[in-house]
């Protein structure tokens, strides 16, 4: 997997992916911030795991996640601790949604402990090197 960003202006970038898709980001009250699209990639990570198999069994009438955290700064440098990530989701009356509804925490869990590559890498943690080319 890669991502470029490339500097629009002081303070602003635009991360572009291997299909061309463009997503500005930066400081500023317009755009995402790098700490935002993190909690943003767990929870559409995750989100999309539950999603998939859920709606297989039914359409949710409303399915919104919310991924949030502390952002601290000490003696190992700025960090998120306590991040949690919180489903509310809906699903219709009915059989279908029944089942949809029993799935739900096994799935949630399942993407939390093994799919979810997003929150995987940050829970198990992997190295990141930096270069200049």
């Amino acid at each position: 997997r890669t991502v470029t960003l490339r500097r629009t202006k002081s303070g602003r970038f635009v991360a572009i992916n291997q299909r061309g898709v463009e997503l500005p980001l930066g400081t500023g009250e317009d755009v995402f911030t790098p700490v935002e699209l993190l909690l943003a990639g767990i929870a559409g990570c995750t989100g999309l795991d539950v999603d998939t198999l859920t709606s297989r069994r039914a359409e949710a009438e409303s399915f919104e996640i919310e991924a949030r955290a502390h952002k601290i700064k000490d003696e190992g440098g700025n960090r998120l601790t306590d991040i949690e990530v919180i489903f509310r989701v809906r699903f219709p009356e009915g059989d279908t949604g029944d089942h949809a509804r029993e799935m739900l925490p096994d799935l949630v869990k399942r993407s939390h402990d093994r799919w979810c590559t997003v929150s995987r890498t940050v829970e198990l943690g992997t190295q990141v090197t930096t270069r200049i080319e």
